[in-house]
C-alpha cells in the first residue's frame, strides 16, 4: 500500500473517533494533573511534619533543660523562678557561720584561716566582693575555728575556678581529732570522722569516712550539672542526718540517702587538693540550720525569717535560687486563704542609710511580685515595707552578725 493511502486511512479513523479521542486525552490529562497535585501534597505535608519535627524536639530539649541542666547564660540571666523549680532546699532562720573576707586586707590570707601554703584575698573582675584565692599548689587552707554544725544544715559557698581547673579542690566537713588539732598537713581524710566532697571539671564526687573505726567508705557521684571555669558557681551542700544532697546551677546534682556516717559529727572545714595547677576562688561561705517549719513560724509564731531570699549586692532582683524559700511562703498562703501578710527587708549597716533603706523596700515589693507573678497569690494579701539597717537583730560587729541582719521577714498580718 502506498504511504499517501495510509496517511488518508488514518486520518479518516481520527475523523470518525475524534469525540472518543479527546474524551481520552481529558482523561489522561486529569490523571496526570491529579498525581502531580497528589505528589505536591504529599511534598508539602512532609515538609509541615519536619518543621513541627522540628519544633517538638527543640521543646523536647527545652523541658528537658527546664528539668535538669540550666543555661547559666541563658535562664539564670533571665531570673526565671521557675527555671529553678528543683531548688527545692529551703534554708533555716539561723545563721551559724558566714565568712565573706571582707574584714581581711587584699593581699592578706584571711585572718581566721590558718594553712600550708600561700593564699590571699583578692577583687576579681566578674563578681563583687572580696574572694579568697587558692593560689598554693597543693595548698591546705584550714578554718581556724570550730563550728557548732546541727544535725540538719546547709552550706553554701561562691566558687570561682580558674581556665586551668581539672580537679582542683576538695571541701571536707571533719570532726576533728582532739589528739591532732589543727591538721592542715593532712590534707587526705581530716579528723575522726568526715564527709569529702570533690569538686571535679566534670562530675560530683563525694565520700563519708572514719578514721578511727575503720569504716567502710560511703561513696557517690554525679555529672549533672559541673562547674564552669571562670564563672561564679553557687554550691549548695544540704546534710540531714546522713543524706546529702548537691545543688548547682538549677538542678539537683547529687542526692545520697546514706553518704555520712552515724557516729559523725562536723565541727571544722578545710579546703586543699592535690597534683593540681588550678587556682580557685572561694567567698560567701554560710551555715544554716536547714528546712525551719514555715507553716507553724508564720502561724502560730506570726513571722518567719528567711536567710533564703537572694539577691546580688546592692540589687533588687531576686535570684532563682529563691525559689524553695518563697514557694514555702506561697504555699502557707494557698492552704490558709483568710492569711495576711507583710514582707519586711532589711539591710546590714554598710553604705549609705538612705540608700540601704530604699533598697531594702525595692527588695520586698521585688518578693511580694513573686508570689503574685509565679505562685498566683492575690497582691491584696500582701503588703510590704522596708527597715533599712535600722532594725538589726544582732550587732553590725562581725560578718557573721551582719549576715543575719540581711534578712527577709514575713509577718503575720
Amino acid at each position: 500500500m502506498k504511504k499517501s493511502s495510509i496517511f488518508y486511512l488514518v486520518m479518516f479513523l481520527f475523523l470518525c473517533t475524534n469525540s472518543n479521542a479527546q474524551g481520552w486525552l481529558k482523561k489522561l490529562g486529569d490523571k496526570v494533573t491529579d498525581k502531580v497535585e497528589k505528589k505536591l501534597e504529599k511534598k508539602t505535608d512532609q515538609t509541615i511534619d519536619k518543621e513541627l519535627n522540628k519544633k517538638d524536639k527543640k521543646t523536647e530539649n527545652k523541658n528537658k533543660d527546664d528539668q535538669g541542666k540550666v543555661n547559666p547564660q541563658g535562664d539564670e540571666e533571665k531570673g526565671g523562678l521557675e527555671s529553678y523549680s528543683k531548688y527545692d532546699f529551703v534554708p533555716g532562720d539561723k545563721i551559724i557561720y558566714f565568712e565573706d573576707f571582707s574584714q581581711d586586707a587584699i593581699g592578706d590570707f584571711p585572718t581566721n584561716w590558718t594553712g600550708n601554703s600561700t593564699g590571699e584575698v583578692k577583687k576579681v573582675n566578674i563578681a563583687p566582693g572580696n574572694w579568697f584565692h587558692l593560689n598554693g599548689k597543693d595548698g591546705v587552707y584550714c578554718y581556724t575555728k570550730k563550728i557548732a554544725f546541727p544535725e540538719n544544715f546547709i552550706f553554701e559557698f561562691d566558687f570561682i575556678p580558674d581556665k586551668n581547673y581539672s580537679r582542683g579542690i576538695i571541701l571536707n566537713m571533719y570532726e576533728e581529732d582532739p589528739q591532732r588539732p589543727q591538721e592542715i598537713n593532712d590534707d587526705a581524710w581530716p579528723g575522726l570522722h568526715g564527709l569529702k566532697l570533690i569538686i571535679v571539671d566534670d562530675r560530683w564526687e563525694t565520700t563519708g569516712y572514719e578514721n578511727k573505726s575503720g569504716g567502710e567508705s560511703l561513696s557517690g557521684s554525679s555529672e549533672i550539672n559541673p562547674v564552669v571555669k571562670e564563672k561564679v558557681n553557687h554550691v549548695i551542700i544540704w546534710v540531714q542526718k546522713r543524706r546529702v544532697r548537691i545543688y548547682h546551677q538549677g538542678a539537683k546534682v547529687l542526692d545520697i540517702p546514706t553518704n555520712i556516717h552515724s557516729t559523725t559529727k562536723f565541727n571544722k572545714i578545710v579546703f586543699n587538693g592535690w597534683d593540681r595547677n588550678s587556682l580557685p576562688y572561694i567567698t560567701n561561705l554560710k551555715i544554716t540550720t536547714a528546712s525551719p517549719d514555715t507553716r507553724s513560724k508564720l502561724l502560730t509564731e506570726g513571722k518567719v525569717i528567711s536567710y533564703g531570699i537572694y539577691f546580688d549586692t546592692g540589687k533588687d532582683v531576686v535570684k532563682p535560687e529563691s525559689y524553695g524559700s518563697i514557694r514555702d511562703i506561697a504555699n502557707v498562703l494557698n492552704e490558709n486563704p483568710a492569711v495576711r501578710i507583710k514582707i519586711v527587708g532589711h539591710t546590714d549597716s554598710d553604705g549609705d542609710d538612705a540608700m540601704n533603706l530604699d533598697l531594702s523596700k525595692r527588695r520586698a515589693a521585688n518578693v511580694k511580685q513573686c508570689l503574685i507573678d509565679e505562685f498566683k497569690i492575690d497582691g491584696s494579701r500582701i503588703e510590704t515595707d522596708g527597715k533599712g539597717k535600722t532594725e538589726p537583730i544582732a550587732t553590725n560587729n562581725s560578718v557573721e552578725n551582719k549576715a543575719k541582719n540581711r534578712r527577709v521577714e514575713f509577718i503575720k498580718l
